[in-house]
């Protein structure tokens, strides 16, 4: 049997486009951290863990700083 006559629902997501930006951060941070952390294999993995996790850092010190 053919199912060309059945409608299939379709996830649309919108208001998603931070994407990008978080993306244009990563390559960013990962670009800085590379530049100072450049020299030996791990310390190529130090800095793609930092630049993978910079937002969680920034967020645990920023609300450490406004006490909540």
């Amino acid at each position: 049997m053919s199912d060309t006559g059945t409608k299939q629902a379709k996830a649309v997501t919108r208001c998603g486009g931070a994407g990008g930006l978080w993306f244009m951060g990563f390559i960013g941070t990962l670009t800085y951290f590379l530049h100072v952390h450049s020299g030996t294999f791990w310390l190529v993995l130090v800095a793609l863990w930092k630049a993978v996790f910079w937002p969680a850092y920034l967020t645990y010190y920023a609300f450490q700083a406004m006490h909540v």
